[in-house]
């Protein structure tokens, strides 16, 4: 038996990326339904048949951007021989994409993080935010059980200020902070690596 409907007319892919690029523009409450069918190109039933919501919808294209800019920073944290190393590239590379001129400017999970936001899916995007330090702890505890670390490394302070370096180049990127002007806050923050990890 043949599916039943008409074929959807339009790459689901294709305008779920416009969407991100909405959402990453505007924040949630700032893009409305009209902006979305503008950007996307489909009418707004078409997106409720295809995503359900707006709020599902924005799901869908947070996903889509950690995809895209989450999975380059966890791999430079996970393939870098130390730990230095991966932290310094996991800082480098969030700098080069939130000052790349051919998306907006900044993290859209940090920046969409702004009122209007229902408590769900504040926490779906506190869960993504304190990923990425949870993701920079477990690295640094590898590098302790390596010993590239010493075991009095502050571990969870480590991360903490490492993803709050991230998150606050993205307000920077956001305000209009170059790929130099990032790349200078990187090198400030790598020169507490050493009192950080307790290396003397």
């Amino acid at each position: 038996m043949g599916e039943r409907g008409r074929p959807r007319g339009f790459d689901r892919d294709a305008v779920l990326r416009q969407a991100m690029v909405a959402f990453w523009s505007n924040g949630y409450e700032g893009t409305s339904m009209t902006d979305l069918t503008t950007a996307m190109g489909i009418a707004s039933p078409s997106i409720y048949a295809c995503f359900g919501s707006k709020e599902q919808l924005f799901r869908a294209a947070v996903a889509l951007y950690d995809s895209i800019a989450g999975n380059p920073a966890r791999l430079a944290l996970d393939q870098a021989p130390v730990a230095r190393e991966a932290v310094h590239g996991m800082l480098s590379m969030s700098a080069d994409f939130y000052a790349d001129p051919a998306y907006p400017p900044g993290c859209m999970v940090v920046t969409a993080a702004r009122t209007g936001i229902g408590p769900d899916v504040q926490a779906f995007l506190a869960d993504l935010r304190q990923g990425m330090q949870a993701a920079i702890a477990a690295r640094l505890r590898r590098a302790v059980d390596e010993g590239d670390l010493p075991g009095t490394a502050t571990v969870d302070t480590m991360a903490a200020f490492y993803t709050t370096v991230q998150q606050g180049m993205s307000i920077q990127a956001r305000d209009g902070a170059t790929r130099t002007d990032l790349e200078a806050i990187v090198t400030a923050a790598m020169s507490a690596w050493e009192p950080l990890a307790a290396i003397p």
